[in-house]
């Protein structure tokens, strides 16, 4: 076991974990934010997607050895009652369908749309490359065209 200090949503905590526990165990099991999924546990669907110093990563594989000083946010970072820009055009698109990998899904979009404030059809495709098992692919790209006309994400 061994100390780490973390900076997650802005506030402060203290672990004492394993060294090579993944991010996402830390985030979910040991500081309690469960809005980050747990899908696969090798990096391929997702739905750990959380903000590395601002930028998308995905948290089942980067153990808390390599976290460092990084400022982390996660879906609960975004905003405390939903009215995040991405958060907004997830809800009037009405993109979820059964929810599991949606937080992972608009932590990849804010993302995006903080690299191309206006992203074509094209580089959503690119961007995105969470895996969704409903298919709500057609309105996470309206979603994330939504949000991106609102200006910033």
């Amino acid at each position: 076991m061994s100390q780490f200090n973390l900076t997650i949503n802005q506030k402060k905590y203290d672990v004492d974990v394993d060294p090579q526990m993944p991010l996402l165990w830390v985030i979910r099991d040991i500081i309690g934010l469960t809005g980050t999924k747990y899908g696969c546990g090798i990096a391929q669907c997702g739905a750990c997607t959380i903000h590395f110093d601002g930028k998308a990563m995905r948290s089942c594989v980067l153990p808390i050895s390599n976290v460092g000083d990084a400022k982390i946010t996660t879906i609960e970072g975004l905003s405390d009652d939903g009215s995040h820009p991405t958060q907004v055009a997830w809800k009037e698109m009405d993109v979820p369908q059964c929810g599991y990998c949606q937080a992972g899904q608009i932590m990849a979009a804010v993302d995006l749309i903080n690299k191309k404030p206006n992203p074509s059809d094209e580089d959503i495709h690119r961007g995105m490359t969470n895996v969704c098992r409903c298919g709500t692919y057609n309105r996470i790209k309206s979603a994330i065209k939504l949000a991106a006309e609102g200006g910033k994400s």
